[in-house]
């Protein structure tokens, strides 16, 4: 989404917030409650280049969310407990469930603490290659390769491409473009494109993905606490739309059983990797409720309803863009009043060498 569109979203928030829509939706098409979705949760960087701001804040505004939260009478509930209300009937109060995707290392530096000052039940989605050492964080790889240069080659389609950037505007076009080109490609092909870029301009992609994941001491930590659940988001974190059926189940269903084995416990929610519409299908929702998952969370925006009305394997979550810092704003959003699209990734025009 361009920072225009941003722009304008806010404002469109902020002036239902002040003409009593929230209000008016809180009770008519509330809901049972809401989860939200959190990634990276760190201090603010001074980077100018920055594209994967929207999907991380920083411990001050989770924080501020919490006590948000419990000002406006939400029960912050668990995974677990949210499941439960979404299948009864609408109680008083209306919940709202704390989840954070992709197993960040972050989570445990940063957010934990904050988390557990306010002593508020929270989930983690953990993708297993990830703590084993073996996942690949391609869009960080992207990332750390287009903030480092200015000419840019990598192979795209069978050809030789060639890119110019020195500009902070031209670098978001481009990587905008290229995350959107990655994120098309099955799993095995984007493994050796990201692969061959990060190779051509010296950057270690395994060690970036390593310090910016979790590990399995981390996980046990989270997990020995009781307010923490741990939840799968398959082995490599992969676009399943991509994929074949069979390898897909094969992602949802090992995902499961190397945390079971590595927890030692049952691993009952699931979030589908990435979550939005074009990253996973209908069969993909099946396949969760066959693996033996009592619920499976997307990206999409929405409510939770109640006596049944939202299937629990295709549930709804907010998102808080971290450019944005109205709390009025996120009130809306969690009130059902209304949910902006997000506009894909657009394909940028960019110029070649």
């Amino acid at each position: 989404m361009s920072s225009d569109n941003v722009w304008l979203t806010s404002l469109k928030l902020e002036l239902a917030y002040f003409s009593g829509r929230t209000v008016w939706a809180s009770s008519a098409a509330g809901g049972a409650g809401v989860i939200l979705r959190f990634e990276r949760v760190r201090p603010q960087r001074r980077d100018a280049f920055q594209p994967l701001k929207a999907q991380e804040i920083t411990p001050d505004v989770l924080d501020r969310i919490i006590r948000a939260l419990k000002r406006w009478g939400y029960d912050i509930v668990s995974i677990d407990e949210a499941c439960e209300r979404a299948v009864r009937l609408a109680a008083p109060r209306r919940f709202a469930c704390l989840t954070f995707d992709g197993a960040s290392k972050d989570v445990v530096t940063h957010a934990y603490p904050v988390l557990t000052r306010h002593e508020v039940p929270f989930a983690v989605y953990v993708p297993s290659a990830f703590p084993d050492g073996l996942g690949e964080a391609w869009w960080l790889g992207l990332e750390t390769v287009i903030a480092r240069e200015a000419r840019i080659s990598l192979v795209i389609d069978g050809r030789e491409q060639r890119f110019t950037v020195f500009k902070s505007a031209e670098k978001y076009e481009l990587f905008a473009y290229l995350a959107a080109w990655l994120r098309g490609l099955p799993p095995a092909e984007l493994s050796a494109a990201i692969r061959d870029l990060c190779t051509r301009h010296a950057v270690d992609l395994a060690a970036l993905s390593r310090a910016a994941a979790m590990d399995w001491a981390d996980i046990a930590r989270l997990a020995a606490d009781p307010k923490v659940t741990i939840g799968s988001a398959t082995v490599h974190y992969p676009m399943l739309s991509n994929m074949k059926d069979a390898d897909a189940q094969r992602e949802i269903t090992m995902g499961k059983a190397v945390l079971e084995t590595a927890l030692r416990r049952p691993v009952r929610h699931l979030a589908f990797p990435f979550g939005d519409p074009s990253a996973f299908r209908r069969a993909h929702v099946v396949m969760a409720e066959q693996a033996g998952f009592v619920s499976a969370v997307s990206t999409i925006p929405g409510v939770v309803q109640t006596e049944g009305r939202t299937n629990l394997h295709a549930l709804p979550r907010i998102a808080w863009d971290g450019r944005s810092r109205s709390l009025r704003a996120l009130r809306v959003l969690m009130s059902g009043a209304t949910f902006p699209p997000t506009a894909p990734t657009p394909h940028a025009r960019i110029g070649m060498d």
